[in-house]
């Protein structure tokens, strides 16, 4: 008798998964906001999020999946624990749902912080998507950055804990430095270090940005892609050959004494 109690217990209570509200992707955005980011390109940042979600194509996109709902949520994020949730998980299922997520991003503009930690944003994220109120299809971690790792974990653990629980990680690495005083912090080939390092799981791929005018349209590229499920075919997940990880902690016990600020 005990035993078949057991068994009614075990079989009337409720799983979390099953509260959950399916949608056919959960995105994570983790937008980087460290010091070597200047105001204009934080707010050229948080505009052209919200004007892609806004357009055509990402509601296209949208539309096609087998659900048609996606869940969303808007992170900004820089040094170790630093990480600024500008809109938490949000469901959106047509362009009314859009437009208010991207008011809610342009609401106000909020200053820099410390150093990049791309490990622990990574981490966050993960965090994140297994305790949120959804259940994707597919989960992906859309993050963004202007230089290396260069505090926190090493960023190939934090990117195999994750990859290992069965979620994508895509890159768009901005490579806007050029000749400013902030480009010591950074590498001229961060698309190649995202490509080796950072971006891993099913379909990950890197989107690089050379110029702050083709942001907009890039983060629509990679929203769609993200949102559609389609495999892109611009950078594979693991490069041929072997690349230095740990090359922005280095770039940052070389130059601390310099100039500590990114």
């Amino acid at each position: 008798m005990r035993f078949v109690l057991c068994l009614l217990l075990i079989f009337a209570t409720p799983v979390r998964a099953d509260d959950r509200t399916e949608v056919d992707v959960e995105l994570f955005l983790a937008v980087d906001v460290s010091r070597s980011m200047q105001p204009f390109e934080l707010e050229i940042q948080r505009r052209g999020y919200a004007n892609a979600l806004r357009s055509r194509e990402v509601q296209n996109a949208l539309a096609r999946g087998m659900l048609g709902r996606i869940a969303i949520t808007y992170v900004e994020w820089a040094g170790a624990g630093n990480q600024r949730v500008i809109v938490p998980w949000t469901l959106i299922q047509n362009q009314s749902d859009a437009d208010n997520i991207a008011a809610q991003i342009t609401a106000h503009f909020d200053e820099g912080l410390r150093r990049t930690s791309i490990s622990s944003a990574i981490d966050f994220a993960t965090t994140s998507i297994e305790l949120n109120d959804f259940n994707g299809l597919r989960r992906v971690i859309d993050i963004s950055g202007d230089g290396p790792n260069n505090m926190g974990t090493p960023v190939t653990e934090a990117r195999d804990r994750t990859v290992a629980q069965g979620i994508t990680i895509n890159g768009l690495p901005l490579m806007t430095h050029g000749a400013d005083a902030f480009a010591r912090w950074s590498i001229p080939d961060l698309d190649a270090y995202y490509t080796s390092c950072v971006i891993g799981g099913p379909g990950a791929f890197v989107l690089p940005v050379t110029d702050w005018a083709e942001f907009e349209d890039a983060v629509r590229r990679k929203l769609v892609l993200e949102i559609a499920g389609r495999p892109a075919r611009l950078y594979r997940a693991q490069a041929d050959a072997p690349y230095d990880c740990m090359i922005g902690e280095r770039i940052w016990e070389r130059n601390r004494d310099i100039f500590a600020l990114p």
